[in-house]
Parts: structure tokens; sequence; C-alpha cells
């Protein structure tokens, strides 16, 4: 019984820390960069990496099934 309330006043202190983290205006920095067009280069540079990422592991499994087929 003591284990199960400990847990339950963790869970709710967690809760309500975890409610004052959502409090705070994460708005003001997005609107700042995009006043100044900053977002823009950063949307392009994690596109850029996302799509370098997926085009790594496209050619990566093709070329892993190219030698599997060989083996064959």
């Amino acid at each position: 019984m003591n284990k199960i309330i400990r847990s339950l006043c963790l869970l709710i202190f967690g809760l309500l820390c975890s409610s004052i983290l959502f409090a705070q205006d994460a708005n003001q920095e997005a609107d700042i960069m995009r006043g100044n067009g900053k977002i823009y280069v950063v949307v392009a540079v994690c596109l850029t990496i996302l799509i370098g990422l997926f085009l790594y592991v496209f050619l990566l499994d093709r070329k892993i099934s190219r030698m599997e087929k060989g083996k064959e």
C-alpha cells in the first residue's frame, strides 16, 4: 500500500512539474525567427538532413538486397 501511495505522489508531482513547463510562451522564439526569416533556413537544413538520411537508407537497402541475391 505504501508503494502505491508513493507512486501516486510521484505521478502527481511529475504532472504538476510538466504543467508548469507548458505554461511558458514557447511561441515567442518562433515568432522572432520567423520575423528574421531564419526559420526558413532551419526548415531547409532539417529537410536536407532528412532527405539525405532517407536517400542513404534507400541506397543501402538496394545494395544489401543485391548482395543477398548474389549469395543465393
